[in-house]
């Protein structure tokens, strides 16, 4: 497990921050395993992720195998034109519910006549985005486990690896910085709070360390290096 780029808020509400105080971006974490390399949430934009990439592993994209995105937000995936040869996997709950929401809002436009040509294009550049993405497994390598986290997205999904000594979880914006982890918080802004409050708890009861979606790698502070 290797931190490629530590993600940031653009606006970070437990700071008091109000407004856009710097460019927001996800927390981008590399999984390897043998030939298996696994990139999640390339969300920096290319030239600045393939930096990032070559200064923390000393690969180039060609060298990554899948990419998985904990949600389908744009702002997780800003670098995917990097791999275009990679498999693109996310979870399959995610993936309808992106979708539906897509073609939703189309009919919902053409219905009032207020879909123009660059607003039909947006719309349809999201849809093969989304279309080439393939429903992520239950066990997306040996040893990772895909692990359902709805609420901030209605399908978002983390990683967890049940490692002999210690148990990670890549939680996504199910636990975003720090501060919401000792806070006991979620994002103010959520598809629905309820589960996201409950993926919450479930991710800080079974990790011993979480890779947070807007910041580090952090030992549980309910359990800090699997000694709680």
């Amino acid at each position: 497990v290797r931190i490629i780029s530590i993600g940031a808020l653009a606006s970070h509400p437990l700071r008091n921050e109000a407004g856009n105080r710097r460019p927001g971006h996800a927390t981008t974490t590399l999984l390897t395993e043998g030939d298996r390399r696994i990139l999640i949430d390339p969300s920096l934009p290319p030239d600045h992720l393939r930096q990032r990439l070559d200064e923390r592993t000393g690969l180039g994209p060609e060298a990554i195998t899948d990419i998985f995105l904990t949600d389908l937000r744009p702002d997780r995936r800003r670098g995917l034109e990097l791999f275009p040869e990679a498999q693109w996997l996310v979870g399959e709950v995610e993936r309808d519910a992106y979708r539906a929401a897509l073609r939703e809002k189309m009919i919902e436009l053409d219905d009032v006549d207020e879909l123009d040509r660059d607003t039909e294009r947006l719309l349809e550049e999201e849809e093969r985005i989304v279309t080439r993405f393939g429903a992520a497994p239950d066990q997306i390598m040996d040893g990772v486990d895909l692990f359902p986290l709805p609420g901030v997205t209605p399908g978002l999904c983390g990683l967890l690896l049940p490692l002999p000594k210690v148990t990670i979880l890549l939680c996504g914006d199910a636990v975003a910085t720090l501060e919401h982890l000792e806070q006991g918080a979620v994002l103010p802004h959520v598809a629905d709070l309820e589960k996201a409050t409950e993926s919450f708890r479930e991710a800080v009861e079974i990790a011993d360390m979480l890779v947070l979606g807007r910041d580090n790698i952090v030992p549980n502070p309910v359990r800090p290096m699997g000694l709680g």
